[in-house]
């Protein structure tokens, strides 16, 4: 492979593992879990394993309990069955060469009283969020996007056993035989609702000033490091992040105060998601450099890099590694193509979530010797 001049294409470590290069699967929702359950299966370990070239593979979303999910046909992490599910898929990236992290997710209120015996979601604060989830409709079997209504605010004394949920996840992914875990704090979900003004109105300690918005989030990482180690917890965090409801005025300098105490508590690495849709806010190179300064560790980056722009945010020392999301879906071999520049496979989005192999387990590498004929010049989103 011609990789000698790219930086993507270099070795590193991270959770004490050795990686060759730098090209991380992003965390992706598929939904193509085993009904009922939400149980993983070996079609999901067959998807995992075709990808396993990737320095470090960042699984899809998975729920920590029942009052975790907010999507239809996720997978969980909270049965033996699930544990058991999830085995296959470890088993499988592993005997393929490749390293496996869980992402541990609670969506808060975005979610739907469907997935709650016709309870109400929950949240930091009794505000509703500007957005959808994608939910199965049980007498056709149709999915589509659907409004979720104003959640509940989590008591006082629920918030303790949210946080052992995600100790116990953290357990039960390394029963599964995970190389670690990434606590997912970004993309407005339940760890992020509490970081933020606009989503976390509350009056006790864990709202109104920055520390106490920043209390859920440092719980669960100490819950989780204490359980299964520091150098196998991880956590993605979205400081753009405007939609769903979420532009916080304060949200910058708190997630720079959160990256401090990362750093002093040793995780294996913080992923930071920039947004990806048309007219976002920007990933400044301000923010950058501060919270570089502030966390020296591995720092994974995602969000519609190409390999110009992986390779700029690399050589700047602004990331360590970067996740690419879309690209591995279409292409199995998506490493292989990258690194000898190789076109990429077009992107089905109509399969993306639900349905069966077609559109996951379905797309195929390329033979050594050819080049696919069908290319989109698209494909390089995260």
């Amino acid at each position: 492979m011609s990789t000698t001049a790219s930086s993507l294409f270099t070795p590193t470590v991270v959770a004490g593992h050795p990686l060759a290069h730098r090209v991380v699967m992003a965390p992706m929702t598929r939904a193509r879990s085993t009904q009922p359950g939400d149980i993983p299966n070996a079609m999901n370990a067959r998807y995992y394993a075709q990808r396993a070239s990737a320095a470090l593979i960042v699984t899809e979303a998975t729920q920590i309990s029942p009052q975790g999910k907010g999507y239809s046909f996720t997978p969980g992490i909270y049965s033996p069955e699930q544990v058991a599910g999830w085995r296959l898929a470890t088993d499988a990236v592993h005997a393929a060469g490749g390293r496996i992290f869980a992402q541990l997710w609670h969506v808060g209120r975005m979610s739907h009283p469907d997935f709650h015996d016709g309870q109400l979601p929950v949240a930091p604060s009794a505000v509703a969020f500007d957005g959808q989830i994608w939910k199965v409709d049980p007498d056709t079997g149709a999915g589509a996007m659907v409004d979720s209504p104003t959640p509940r605010a989590l008591a006082l004394e629920e918030i303790a056993s949210v946080v052992a949920d995600f100790r116990r996840a953290a357990r039960n992914a390394m029963e599964a035989g995970f190389d670690g875990v990434e606590i997912h704090g970004a993309n407005g979900y339940l760890i992020d609702q509490f970081l933020r003004t606009t989503s976390n109105l509350r009056t006790d300690e864990y709202g109104g000033s920055r520390e106490n918005r920043l209390r859920f989030l440092k719980e669960v990482v100490e819950a989780v490091a204490n359980e299964i180690g520091a150098d196998r917890t991880a956590i993605r965090l979205a400081p753009f992040l405007t939609a769903r409801g979420m532009d916080c005025p304060d949200i910058l300098p708190t997630i720079l105060e959160a990256a401090e105490f990362l750093q002093a508590r040793g995780i294996a690495y913080l992923h930071l998601v920039e947004a990806d849709w048309e007219d976002a806010p920007q990933f400044t190179e301000t923010f950058r450099q501060a919270i570089r300064a502030r966390y020296t560790r591995p720092i994974i980056v995602a969000g519609k890099y190409d390999k110009a722009r992986a390779e700029w945010v690399l050589s700047k020392g602004y990331a360590d590694l970067v996740a690419f999301g879309r690209p591995f879906v279409a292409n199995p071999d998506f490493v292989r193509r990258l690194a000898e520049d190789l076109p990429l496979a077009a992107f089905d989005g109509s399969t993306l979530f639900g349905g069966d192999e077609r559109g996951y387990t379905d797309y195929p590498a390329l033979p050594k010797a050819e080049t696919p004929v069908e290319v989109s010049d698209a494909a390089e989103v995260c």
